[in-house]
């Protein structure tokens, strides 16, 4: 299974948001600026992320977008599910109708915990967290996690 790149996109827009967590929002440009995604895709990945009450938006002159949750509160497993919707590896467990065998399947109870395993694990890892991480996060560059004084 590989994540889709709004979820990546979403994550380092999100962790960007957290690092420059001053009360203030931020312009997509600047969001664009330093995380190196355009800013297209910015607004497209915003949506959701509004929607689902991670960010907030102002409009105008003095407008941009900030968190709306604390950075502690944000998990990568909450991105990724509001990005890919569906999580499961696979499309019987979301569609048991999908597989004629669903009932007497071997592999899809092995299916179910290795879904719920990852699951639990991206819920394990906040945006605080990886503001702390390592200066290689997202292949950004070292100065990225750098507060100003």
């Amino acid at each position: 299974m590989k994540l889709s790149a709004k979820s990546r996109y979403a994550s380092r827009i999100l962790l960007d948001l957290a690092l420059h967590n001053e009360g203030v929002p931020h312009r997509v440009n600047d969001i664009s600026e330093r995380t190196g995604i355009t800013v297209p895709f910015i607004e497209q990945i915003i949506k959701p992320l509004k929607h689902a009450g991670m960010v907030t938006s102002k409009r105008g002159a003095s407008g941009g977008h900030q968190l709306s949750r604390s950075p502690e509160n944000i998990s990568l497993g909450d991105i990724v599910r509001i990005m890919e919707g569906s999580v499961e590896l696979s499309a019987c467990l979301s569609a048991p109708e999908l597989c004629e065998k669903t009932d007497v399947c071997p592999t899809r109870a092995a299916w179910q915990r290795a879904t719920d395993a990852m699951l639990r694990e991206l819920d394990t890892i906040s945006l605080a967290e990886l503001a702390k991480g390592a200066p290689n996060c997202c292949q950004l560059s070292d100065d990225y996690f750098e507060r100003d004084s």
